[in-house]
């Protein structure tokens, strides 16, 4: 059985209409919608949907808290992650169950259209002057995909449960799908884009609408602690801290708060996390080289 879980977070009237567009698609699947804003009720719109779970939040979690939530619930073999800003063409996604038959899949990636018709989706990611960098690729075949975002793919419930699923450290947002992917291929798992499968999505439209002032500063704090959690291999460590040490200097000579709020955020938050103790199957060298251009 397939378990479709969607993350809610403010937006009630731009869920609803997409929720009530894209229900015909779920038949024959559990439905579990996480409410991740606890002065929204959404229960009165949600009433009477047969197979439908709806946890309300009694605090607000993030993202990677909210989906948590509800892989604990899920009781699908296969879990089809939607953003609730995304919107289903077709019930092609169903299809993507299928290929779960390779025991080393963890995650299928679908294709997404953006407002100006923009496919992406495709995802590649590496290593340069110091940092972990990544970016979208353009392709029409199906091939092995970086990261799986988290708004539109279907995953191993088994595997992701067994990877802790995501890591709450990142909350509010940023980063959680590209930390639990890269965690996956090293533990060597294996992550699939299909350009078969396209839906509609109207990325930011919720982080841009309630977090904007803080956007970039996440995005550099959490990019930091990725690097700081999951990077082990000592040559990369070493060109981190020059790179960092370079890229630090220069945002204090042009007064980029964004960087400075955002370091020290990760280091506070770095300190204060246990530390993990993983035995992975591939090294990080590997799992970059799966990717180089």
């Amino acid at each position: 059985m397939i378990t479709v879980l969607i993350p809610v977070y403010k937006q009630t009237e731009f869920f609803l209409a997409h929720f009530k567009h894209n229900l015909p698609f779920f038949s024959h699947c559990e439905i579990i919608i996480v409410n991740d804003d606890p002065t929204t009720d959404l229960s009165p719109y949600l009433q009477n949907i047969e197979n439908l779970t709806l946890i309300q939040n009694k605090h607000n979690l993030g993202f990677a808290g909210a989906v948590n939530v509800g892989i604990r619930k899920a009781q699908g073999t296969r879990l089809v992650l939607l953003n609730s800003d995304v919107k289903l063409k077709d019930a092609s996604f169903k299809k993507a169950e299928k290929t779960f038959d390779h025991p080393k899949l963890f995650a299928v990636s679908f294709a997404q259209e953006e407002r100006n018709g923009t496919i992406v989706g495709a995802n590649r990611w590496y290593w340069h002057d110091g940092f972990f960098q990544h970016e979208g690729t353009i392709t029409k075949k199906r091939n092995i995909n970086a990261w799986a975002e988290g708004g539109a793919a279907m995953f191993d419930l088994q595997k992701l449960r067994n990877l802790g699923g995501f890591d709450e450290r990142f909350s509010p947002f940023y980063w959680e799908d590209i930390d639990l992917s890269y965690r996956a291929w090293k533990a060597g798992y294996t992550i699939v884009f299909d350009p078969t499968i396209v839906v509609i999505h109207a990325h930011e439209s919720t982080i841009k609408t309630y977090f904007a002032n803080k956007m970039k500063t996440v995005a550099y704090r959490n990019q930091l602690l990725f690097i700081w959690k999951n990077i082990y291999d000592p040559t990369l460590r070493i060109k981190h801290i020059a790179g960092a040490t370079k890229f630090f200097m220069r945002a204090m000579f042009r007064g980029d708060w964004s960087f400075i709020k955002g370091f020290f955020s990760a280091v506070l938050k770095h300190i204060t996390t246990k530390k993990e103790t993983v035995s992975y199957a591939k090294t990080d060298k590997e799992v970059l080289q799966l990717f180089a251009k």
